[in-house]
Formats: C-alpha cells, structure tokens, sequence
C-alpha cells in the first residue's frame, strides 16, 4: 500500500476521541480515548501526550488474546482480569492487548534529543475495560478499549500516519456558489443523505442547486465536513454534517450565516422542510412547525417557518 492510499489516523486531545480516516478524508471510525493526564507536551519524562504528525513505527501483539499484559513491549505470561489486578501495585499502568508503537516526525518538536516520541515508549494501547476513558489519565501514551485497539490494529499497517492535535482545529467556512461548492458538497451530501439515510442518489443534485447560495465548512484539510443552501425563495435545505463534525454547532452555524444572508437580501421568512427527528433543532433556532408531517424522498418532514 502506497502511502497516499493509506489511512491515517487524527487523535484530537481536546475531545479526546481518534478518529481514523480513509486516504480520500472520510471518516471511517471514531473512539474515545484517554490521553496523558498532565495534557499535552513532549519532554522525556513529562508523562505528557505529544503533539504533531507521528507514524505507526512498529504492531505489537498480533493474534494475542484480550488482556495480555505486555512489559518493555512483550507478552510477560499474564492475562489481567480484576482478581489479577487487586494483587498488583495500586496504579499500576497496564499495556493490554496491542500495541501501536508511535515515532515522530518532526525533528526538534517531537523526534531526537528530549522530545523524540519513539524514545519516550509512546503507544496507542489496550487498557482495562474498568479504566475511565473519554477524559486524560494516562501517563503519556493513547488507552483505548480493548476490543477497539484490535480492531484499530488490524485496519491499520506500519507507516501510517498518526497526527495528535491539542485543539480541534476551527473549520473554515465559505458561501460559494454551485460551480465551486459542488465538488466539496456533493460527496459530503451522498454520504449523509444517499449512505446513511437511503435516500436516492438521483433526488440528491437537482436543478436548484445552480440556483443557490451554499455554505461550505472545511477542516484543516479542505474536505467538506458541513454543507447548507440557501434559495432565491427563502428555502434553506440540504444541511448535512459530517458524522465525525456532528455535536459541534456546525449546523446550527451554516444556519445562522445563510439567515443573515437571507436577511442582506430582504427576505422576510425563511422555509425549511425539517425531517422530523430535527424539529427541536430548528426551534432552537426561532422555527415554528406548520401542517401535519410529509413524506419527502421516503422520509417523514415538516414545513417550519421563521419571520425575519
């Protein structure tokens, strides 16, 4: 596997969650993770978790059984369990199950002299299923679950490029119109709505596209990862998130913006068909249901409004 055609791999402190994608910028997996408990940082012996694009150096422990206790990188003959672990040192930092040996690749920030990533034994590792993730407590390295770390490794070969933010990174956004937005939007709108939701893919692009004024949020790496129109009429449709950007106010941001441009156009009331399961979103956001429910594209909406 060439290294444009491989995966790679986003560890995000702030949120503490990785996220692997696919070679195109899809997301494929998220887990929640627990990183070094004294935050981020990468001198020796500062049990922070270090920043900055890192690589898979080296796979451990393939084919072990769930459990195995690795010492200095080997399975040292035990298996942990709770009985196993009340006869050990209170605190003990236990290596289980795999391994993911991390390098770094930023001479002078996180490779060589006192920062070198490698050196400092930083993995991507099982922990007990009874260890709290989703918040910091490790000693520098990545814990994951058990079962999540095996199905991590096996997706993933030596090479792979890791990178370990402190901050999710703020997406861009932009209002462009469809000879610019649809190759960012339209993969982004299949995945949501023709993927997840089954919706057909020839209801997905229609003539109103051309039409339309559209919202664009980009990460760090320029692929879509929320996408909204807005139309000559006051209709606003389309909103799609991006399954790894979803519970960060994206929507409600592409929402905000395209009112204001509605507003700059003196439009007096907005129009959206909600899906049902969305309404309390649109409340939140001034929208008042009208009318009994609809079928659009084989899914239940609903007509809301908002005066401007």
């Amino acid at each position: 596997m060439t290294a444009a055609a491989r995966p790679f791999v986003r560890i995000l402190i702030d949120r503490q969650e990785l996220l692997l994608f696919s070679a195109d910028g899809t997301c494929l997996r998220r887990y929640v993770v627990s990183t070094g408990a004294n935050g981020a940082g990468e001198e020796n012996g500062s049990g922070r978790t270090p920043r900055g694009l890192h690589r898979i150096r080296a796979k451990i422990g393939a084919g072990a059984p769930e459990n195995t206790v690795f010492r200095a990188r080997r399975p040292c003959g035990e298996v942990w369990s709770p009985a196993y672990a009340a006869t050990q040192p209170a605190g003990r930092d236990w290596i289980l199950t795999r391994i993911l040996w991390l390098c770094g690749c930023e001479p002078g920030k996180n490779r060589l002299g006192t920062v070198d990533t490698q050196r400092r034994y930083i993995y991507l590792h099982g922990t007990p299923d009874t260890v709290a993730l989703g918040a910091p407590g490790s000693k520098g390295c990545v814990r994951m679950r058990n079962a999540d770390i095996i199905e991590l490794f096996d997706l993933l070969p030596v090479g792979t490029n890791v990178e370990i933010l402190e901050h999710t990174p703020a997406p861009t956004i932009d209002l462009l119109p469809w000879t610019r937005a649809r190759a960012l939007s339209l993969p982004l709108r299949l995945r949501v709505f023709t993927d997840e939701q089954q919706v057909p893919v020839e209801l997905e692009e229609d003539e109103a596209d051309a039409d339309a004024l559209h919202a664009v949020a980009r990460n760090a790496q320029g692929i879509a990862i929320a996408t909204a129109r807005l139309l000559p009429d006051g209709h606003i449709g389309r909103l799609a998130v991006a399954r790894e950007a979803r519970r960060q106010g994206l929507g409600g941001q592409l929402m905000q913006i395209l009112m204001e441009q509605a507003r700059q156009r003196d439009t007096r009331e907005i129009l959206i068909h909600a899906q049902t399961h969305a309404e309390a979103f649109y409340q939140r956001l001034g929208f008042t249901a009208q009318g009994d429910p609809f079928l659009e594209a084989g899914i239940p909406h609903r007509l809301m409004r908002r005066a401007l």
